[in-house]
């Protein structure tokens, strides 16, 4: 682990989350260096426990998050934990792989883009700053494995993922939960469960929370479950 760096209260925040100390090395003095005071890197971690812990209190603007991470959470893992943050910061996936499944799997987790291990210095910062912004950010390799990975045929598997993450809510939250997938508003769901618009806001924060979606990713996750 790297100590945390002093930095310009209007530099952009980093955590870098990579099992290989070299690869957190490398990434801190690339975004350290080649980005005159635009960014800081707040830490390096070689797991996401380590990277919530030292994110206590504190969480930087952006998190750099490797895909494969052995023992513990893995990259999707680690982008659900963060992305339930009450303060949640921005996830990029940090990867040279493409493992089957994984674009798709990271964006439903919450992350906003991808950064390849192998891209030049100034792509890398431009990334960062991108997302930063409220810019996804996709390079033509992962943008092209998302589309592939969307028309892929593996139906059931993506059905079974999503009703699992559903099942994980309580009855209420479930319940809440279709019923904006359908595009209900807040006022309809309170009366379709005879409840109050406050506990309904509620039931959906919780839900989001729980699984580290916004309203939107939690309504194509009701799609795919096919409910």
């Amino acid at each position: 682990m790297c100590e945390p760096h002093d930095d310009d209260s209007d530099a952009v925040t980093v955590g870098i989350i990579d099992d290989d100390p070299m690869i957190c090395q490398a990434m801190s003095l690339i975004l350290t260096d080649y980005s005159h005071g635009a960014l800081a890197v707040a830490f390096t971690a070689r797991s996401v426990e380590e990277g919530l812990r030292l994110s206590e209190g504190m969480p930087p603007n952006v998190v750099l998050m490797d895909i494969n991470i052995p023992g513990g959470k893995d990259g999707i893992e680690g982008t659900y934990a963060f992305r339930r943050l009450p303060v949640p910061p921005h996830v990029l996936i940090l990867t040279s792989l493409s493992p089957s499944g994984m674009a798709e799997r990271a964006i439903e987790a919450g992350a906003e883009g991808f950064v390849s291990k192998t891209d030049p210095p100034q792509e890398m910062i431009q990334r960062v700053l991108g997302v930063q912004q409220g810019s996804p950010q996709f390079n033509a390799g992962s943008q092209r494995q998302l589309l592939r990975e969307l028309n892929s045929d593996k139906p059931m598997q993506r059905q079974a993922a999503a009703r699992a993450a559903l099942d994980s809510l309580s009855e209420r939250e479930r319940t809440a939960v279709l019923l904006s997938a359908q595009g209900l508003r807040n006022i309809e769901i309170a009366e379709k469960m005879f409840i109050s618009e406050r506990t309904v806001k509620a039931h959906l924060s919780t839900a989001a929370d729980k699984l580290g979606l916004n309203r939107i990713q939690l309504a194509r996750l009701v799609e795919r479950a096919g409910l």
